[in-house]
């Protein structure tokens, strides 16, 4: 009998420390968008001409005067502009099948590497002990053709290596080589479990794999673990409606209509635009968001999103940075919360795909958040989350809140939240506690963190007060809270820096399957009827 776990250690056939091709229809894919657009403008070009063969009855002559096609026609060059038609094809053709044979990639015991280019040729490589992530992302068109592509991610700006297009049971298999490698696992050659392919077989079963995903349309669905959140499209809109841009909205839409009344009415024309340009918005942040699923796997956290294009990344375990769980003002009386993360993406901080990325919880309830922070901190014990839970997301209560807050001789440097303005430091996080109107609560992981710092400036000074700031990766979790207790947020900087040194000592979340795993508490997996009556 074959042992599971032996099979399970075995690499897939593209992942055997070899040079593969991708999917054949990786050029027409790529490039498919500037075929359309030059087919369009043929098409706009010969329209009349088009019109004029279907319809010869209310064909204008005049007009062809000039018509390349008439002079053709007329010059008796139809076999030669075919000629030169089919060169074109040929060319084209042939330029595909150039930039299929010498795109290749190569997955090693440390590498993940892509070459590609006819006349320049460019070779990229990252390296799997600095993966951040595995994405494997599902257009609309390529879903139809059984194509996927995937990319991985990389420590530094722009090193994310893309291997686009692969046929999506060959992009699983591959994700999941991947992300074992990069675990520290050693896997075994599938030509050593059950002997060699030969090149040629190979590449016969890749191109007769493209053509069988051409024939057949989408592959069956890949089997995904169960989600731990569900969120209802009823929830997931209206949690748009409820956002700071129906607040801008309102106020465009109120100074427009003021404006006509008092002065000009054909303002009002400008509420056309207006009302396009918001309904494109909320059209597309919701069906980015749809069908959202978040689900603890061996190798990481696995989210996957979105209507058209279908969004699928697991984020390794130690990957994340920093996380913030916010509730806006608006959503305060439905209860709602959402997470955002900072990781690094291989993007700029400002890039709009890094924002995309940065939210592991578009919206949900307090249930919802602690089974999604429960997949990425699982050591987390229950007086800890009495912590994070009680006192941080809804706190303060009493006088046994644990934060160090604003002192009451600062309150004017934070009116309105200096009560709940705060940081508590706990074994393995530093938490930090702002605002009151939007509410919301940031989690530094002490392994995670590069430095901790106290600043003061002259106000704070004058106050006793001062700002504690941990810096992480670039994203869109802010790291610091202000205007604490100087002598309190000292003695929390001490025990930081000290913990910090600690922690990054011991972290071996770089190799995680060579750690011995966490023991979390179980996580309870929401049912679509349970989240439908929340909603």
């Amino acid at each position: 009998m074959t042992d599971p776990a032996a099979v399970a250690d075995v690499r897939s056939p593209l992942s055997d420390g070899e040079w593969h091709r991708l999917h054949p229809l990786t050029p027409v894919l790529r490039g498919g968008l500037f075929l359309v657009v030059v087919l369009g403008i043929v098409i706009t070009n010969l329209r009349d001409r088009i019109i004029g063969w279907l319809f010869p009855a209310v064909a204008d002559l005049e007009r062809y005067e000039a018509d390349p096609v008439d002079y053709v026609v007329s010059n008796n060059l139809i076999l030669l502009a075919l000629v030169a038609v089919l060169a074109v094809l040929l060319l084209l053709l042939g330029g595909f099948w150039l930039s299929w044979r010498f795109h290749t990639l190569r997955i090693t015991g440390d590498d993940v590497e892509v070459r590609s280019g006819i006349l320049f040729r460019t070779h990229r490589r990252a390296p799997l002990d600095r993966v951040q992530g595995v994405n494997l992302t599902r257009p609309m068109v390529a879903r139809l053709l059984g194509a996927a592509k995937l990319e991985v991610v990389g420590a530094g700006l722009d090193s994310n290596v893309k291997l686009e297009y692969l046929s999506t049971t060959n992009a699983e298999a591959l994700r999941a080589d991947i992300l074992r490698l990069a675990s520290g696992r050693q896997l075994a050659r599938a030509s050593d479990a059950a002997g060699s392919v030969p090149r040629g077989r190979a590449a016969v079963a890749t191109v007769s794999a493209a053509l069988t995903g051409l024939i057949d349309g989408a592959e069956q669905p890949v089997a995904e673990p169960a989600s731990v959140v569900h969120i209802p499209p009823g929830r997931l809109i209206g949690s748009r409606l409820l956002s700071g841009s129906t607040l801008w909205l309102l106020v465009v839409v109120a100074a427009i209509i003021v404006g006509s009344v008092v002065g000009t009415p054909w303002v009002l024309f400008t509420l056309v635009p207006a009302a396009l340009g918001f309904a494109a918005y909320w059209f597309r942040t919701i069906t980015r968001a749809l069908r959202y699923s978040i689900a603890p796997t061996p190798s990481g956290v696995r989210i996957t999103f979105g209507l058209f294009t279908t969004i699928t990344e697991t984020l390794p375990p130690g990957r994340v940075h920093a996380f913030e769980i916010r509730q806006p003002l608006l959503w305060r009386g439905c209860g709602w919360w959402s997470i955002r993360v900072n990781r690094l993406s291989g993007r700029s901080a400002n890039d709009a795909q890094s924002q995309q990325f940065a939210d592991v919880l578009p919206v949900g309830t307090r249930d919802d958040v602690e089974r999604v922070l429960r997949l990425f901190l699982p050591g987390i014990s229950a007086a800890q989350w009495q912590e994070l839970v009680v006192h941080g997301l809804l706190g303060p209560h009493d006088e046994s809140d644990p934060y160090v807050t604003t002192p009451r001789r600062a309150w004017w440097l934070r009116p309105l939240s200096w009560r709940r303005n705060g940081v508590l430091l706990t074994p393995d996080a530093i938490l930090l506690r702002r605002g009151l109107i939007w509410r919301s609560l940031v989690i530094l992981p002490l392994a995670r963190l590069q430095s901790v710092a106290l600043s003061q400036g002259p106000i704070g000074r004058s106050q006793k007060a001062a700002t504690l700031t941990g810096h992480t990766v670039a994203g869109q979790v802010p790291g610091a809270v202000g205007a604490l207790d100087r002598d309190a947020a000292v003695a929390v900087w001490q025990r930081a820096a000290r913990a910090v040194i600690a922690a990054a000592a011991s972290d071996r979340s770089h190799r995680w399957d060579a750690a011995p795993p966490a023991s979390p508490a179980p996580i309870a997996i929401a049912t679509t009827d349970q989240e439908e009556g929340r909603a």
